[in-house]
C-alpha cells in the first residue's frame, strides 16, 4: 500500500539512524558473549567501490553483478521548487555518501552502495514535451494501483551488498532534500541467489524459483543500441526506466505440478534453458515441434510473448528484486532507451501470457535516468539550467 503524505524529516533521520545503531550494539553484546574457545567469524571482503561519477549514472549497468539490497523511493517535487538546484546537491550528497565522507553514514562503509536518480514525466514536460520520459505509462490489465502508488516526480534507487547501508543513505538524502520532496511509495528488496547462464553473465532467481533476467543488452554494444540515450544533448547519457510493483500468488504457483510452471515460463526451473533446448542464454527456438506437432515453448509462455524478437522490439535491461513486504512479490525494474519497448511488450502479454494471471501490480512509475554527472557536469544539468 502506498505510504503515507508526510514530509520526510530530520526526525525520520534519526529514527531509521538510531535503530541501526540499536542494532549494532545488540550484535555486539552477541559477539561478546560468545564462548572464548570459539574462533572470530572471518571478516567478509569489503566490496568494491562503484564511482559515481561518469558519463551514465551508476546502479544500471555497473555493478555488472547487481547488489544483494535495493531501496526504490519514488516522491514528488512541491511545485514551487527548482528541480536544477535540487538534483545538483542530490548529487553532491551521492558522492559523499558513495566515498563514505558523510557524516550521516554513521561510520558505516559504503562498500559499493550505488544510488540512480531519475525524474518523472511531469518533471521532463518542463523541460521539453518531446523529450525522451516525457510520456506517462498507459494503464494495464492486471492492476490494483491506488492513486499515490502511480507515477511521480523523483526516483532514488539506493543499492547496496551491505543491507544495513541501504536505509541509512535513504534517510540521508531524504533529509538533505527536506520539505522540497514529499515521498509518495517505496519498496525494499533483494536479489536472489546468482545463477550463472553464460560466460561473465549470471542472473538470480526469484520467489517464483525461476532464474529472472537471462535475456537483455549485456553487451557494449547491445547496450548502445537498446539501453542507452544517445539524444537530444539534454539526455544523451541517460535511459529511461519502468517500475513495477507486483504481488505474485505464490501459493498457486507452488500447487502446480514443476512441468506445468515450466510451461508458464518456457523455461526449466533448475537451468533457466528453454524448453527447446540448448543452454540457458540460448534464444528459445519458438518454431520447434514435437513430433506430434506441439510447440516445445507453449503459445502463451512468458518467453514467447515478451520475445523481442517477436515484438518487434529492442531488449530490456532489467535488475528486478523479490520483495516480501507488504506481501510477497517483485518489483520490476527495466532499463530501456524507448518506452516503446516496454509498452509494446506488456501489451502483447496483455493478451495471453501465462504469467500474468498469478500477478497483480500495486505501484507503476517511469522515469527518465538521468545521464551521468562529474565536477563540470551537475546531476541534472544537461536537462534543467
Amino acid at each position: 500500500m502506498p505510504r503515507d503524505d508526510r514530509h520526510p524529516s530530520r526526525r525520520a533521520f534519526l529514527d531509521v539512524t538510531g535503530a541501526t545503531v540499536a542494532a549494532g550494539l545488540l550484535t555486539g553484546c552477541s559477539s561478546d558473549s560468545a564462548p572464548p574457545d570459539r574462533p572470530a567469524p572471518s571478516a567478509t571482503a569489503t566490496p568494491a567501490p562503484v564511482p559515481a561519477t561518469g558519463p551514465h549514472q551508476a546502479g544500471i549497468t555497473l555493478p555488472r553483478t547487481g547488489q544483494r539490497n535495493l531501496l526504490a523511493v519514488v516522491a514528488d517535487l512541491g511545485t514551487d521548487v527548482a528541480p536544477g538546484p535540487l538534483l545538483a546537491e542530490l548529487g553532491e550528497a551521492v558522492r559523499a555518501l558513495t566515498a563514505g565522507s558523510d557524516p550521516r553514514l554513521l561510520g558505516l562503509s559504503p562498500g559499493d552502495l550505488t544510488v540512480t536518480v531519475g525524474v518523472g514525466p511531469r518533471l521532463v514536460r518542463t523541460a521539453g514535451a518531446e523529450l525522451p520520459g516525457a510520456t506517462d505509462l498507459p494503464r494495464f490489465s492486471r492492476e490494483r494501483i491506488a492513486p499515490r502508488a502511480r507515477g511521480g516526480d523523483l526516483l532514488l534507487q539506493i543499492c547496496a551488498s551491505d543491507a544495513l547501508v541501504v536505509p541509512v543513505a535513504a534517510a540521508a538524502l531524504l533529509d538533505h532534500a527536506g520539505d522540497r520532496v514529499r515521498e509518495r511509495w517505496r519498496q525494499s528488496g533483494r536479489r536472489g541467489t546468482e545463477v550463472p547462464v553464460a560466460k561473465d553473465l549470471t542472473a538470480p532467481r526469484n520467489l517464483l524459483g525461476f532464474i529472472d533476467g537471462i535475456v537483455g543488452p549485456h553487451t557494449p554494444a547491445e547496450q548502445e543500441r537498446d539501453l542507452w540515450l544517445a539524444g537530444p544533448p539534454e539526455v544523451a547519457g541517460g535511459t529511461l526506466a519502468v517500475l513495477r510493483r507486483m504481488e505474485l500468488d505464490l501459493p498457486r504457483f507452488a500447487a502446480l505440478p514443476v512441468a506445468d510452471q515450466e510451461a508458464v515460463f518456457g523455461r526449466r526451473r533448475s537451468t533457466g534453458v528453454p524448453l527447446s533446448g540448448g543452454t540457458a542464454a540460448s534464444p528459445p527456438e519458438l518454431g520447434a515441434k514435437t513430433p506430434d506437432g506441439r510447440y516445445l515453448v507453449p503459445a502463451d509462455a512468458h518467453v514467447r510473448r515478451a520475445n523481442p524478437t517477436v515484438v518487434g522490439v529492442g531488449h530490456m535491461l532489467r535488475r528486478s528484486y523479490s520483495t516480501d513486504e507488504p506481501t510477497p512479490g517483485l518489483l520490476f525494474i527495466s532499463f530501456q532507451n524507448t518506452l516503446r519497448t516496454f509498452t509494446a511488450t506488456l501489451t502483447r502479454m496483455d493478451t495471453s501470457d501465462a504469467l500474468l494471471p498469478f500477478t497483480t501490480t500495486t505501484a507503476s512509475a517511469p522515469f527518465l535516468i538521468l545521464p551521468g554527472f562529474d565536477d563540470q557536469h551537475p546531476l541534472g544539468s544537461t536537462l534543467f539550467t
